[in-house]
């Protein structure tokens, strides 16, 4: 893929998004020469202040350390055949040493979402071969229409609720209620409770079992790998699997004292944990418990780029004289794990092909759709095997219970 046009001007990008992922991927493209990026931004300012961990795998220098983890490395191993993890580890060696050490600065330990895309941010301010332009304000399909002019990049890094990904398929028709572009697999609903105790606290499967020993009905179970710290401070996230009638009475998101008036039992749950390790550390909330309701979906895009329109029928549609990808939670999303990370992972191998290699455009958008597919496997085995474990946690003290979920040969 050429990067300059005919006319011998940069090649216009338009990325769609300025979260994490959206700031990465104008972050690895403004280190390249011969681009023009648009980065659209919703959002003023950078607010959001919970805590995510990225994963370690986001710099690791080998294979072996990129199959490291003991959850996913199986899947890893899998799914990928070792010639493609080595191209990807080879792309992002290529990453402007800034950026390299940035990423390696955010996967030391837990950090504000807020600080990550801070970073970022600042980062791009820094300036690089390839100019970046800000533009505010939220887009709507027609204003992305009107933009693009043919040879144009199109990145949609929106998130979960993708502006772009339902409209990659041309012959969806929402007006008859198909499925569009999206697949979804509902896992469950859920309360999730986030809490800040004045102690530093670490919490693994032991004392999520432990701590959860008078609740019957319902359990307090931290959603992340470990209970996140910062400095003497933890902040604990944990899931209450609920009912889907007891989601429709919940509001959008409360505090503790509503969840105890109105939903005593789930609530109970939670301020048991919460009093074990009260008791534990000798440690103190830090305010109230926020507490809101989600549904948990892990979702992909059946398609990645914008290939169906290309090798359909002749349109004048902007998407048929375009290359149009979805990156981060555009295109996958699981619910048991923080998926920054594989938006991250998604993007330097876009950046990697885009930038560094002479592929051919259909050779780019094949390969991707490609990586993209890989992913989801991986992202899908994980996620089942979370969620397997997770019911037969739920039911660890109930011997008829836990054997209906297992299944043993």
């Amino acid at each position: 893929m050429s990067v300059e046009t005919s006319t011998g001007a940069p090649r216009r990008v338009h990325v769609v998004g300025a979260g994490p992922v959206g700031l990465m991927m104008t972050a690895l493209l403004q280190q390249a020469p011969g681009y023009d990026v648009r980065l659209y931004e919703k959002r003023a300012a950078y607010t959001r202040d919970r805590m995510v961990k990225l994963a370690p795998y986001l710099v690791a220098d080998t294979v072996d350390a990129y199959r490291a983890d003991p959850l996913d490395g199986d899947n890893v191993e899998a799914v990928f055949e070792p010639w493609e993890l080595e191209e990807a580890l080879a792309f992002r060696r290529r990453m402007s040493p800034d950026l390299r050490e940035l990423l390696a600065t955010l996967t030391e330990g837990f950090v504000r979402l807020n600080d990550v895309e801070g970073a970022l941010s600042d980062l791009v301010d820094g300036g690089g071969p390839s100019p970046v332009t800000r533009i505010p304000g939220a887009l709507t399909l027609d204003d992305v229409h009107a933009r693009l002019e043919p040879g144009d990049l199109l990145i949609d890094c929106t998130g979960s609720k993708s502006l772009l990904r339902d409209h990659l398929v041309p012959e969806w028709d929402p007006a008859a209620g198909e499925r569009g572009n999206t697949n979804s697999i509902r896992m469950e609903h859920a309360a999730v409770a986030t809490f800040v105790f004045d102690r530093r606290y670490e919490c693994n499967e032991y004392c999520k079992y432990y701590k959860n020993l008078d609740n019957a009905r319902y359990k307090f179970v931290p959603s992340v790998e470990r209970t996140l710290y910062d400095d003497s401070a933890s902040h604990v996230t944990g899931l209450i699997h609920i009912s889907e009638q007891e989601y429709a009475a919940m509001p959008p998101a409360c505090d503790g004292e509503w969840l105890r008036a109105n939903m005593p039992g789930v609530a109970r749950s939670m301020d048991r944990f919460i009093e074990k390790v009260r008791a534990e550390t000798g440690g103190e909330l830090v305010d109230d418990v926020r507490v809101i309701r989600i549904v948990l979906d892990l979702y992909r895009a059946y398609r990645a780029t914008n290939r169906a329109w290309l090798h359909g029928p002749p349109t004048d549609h902007p998407f048929a004289t375009t290359s149009v990808f979805l990156v981060g939670d555009a295109a996958i999303g699981s619910p048991y794990f923080q998926s920054i990370s594989l938006g991250f992972e998604c993007a330097m191998f876009l950046a990697g092909l885009l930038t560094h290699t002479e592929c051919s455009t259909d050779e780019i958008l094949e390969r991707y759709e490609r990586l993209v597919y890989q992913q989801w496997l991986r992202v899908y085995m994980r996620t089942k095997q979370i969620k397997h474990n997770k019911d037969l946690f739920e039911t660890i003290d109930d011997t008829f219970g836990l054997l209906e979920k297992l299944h043993i040969f």
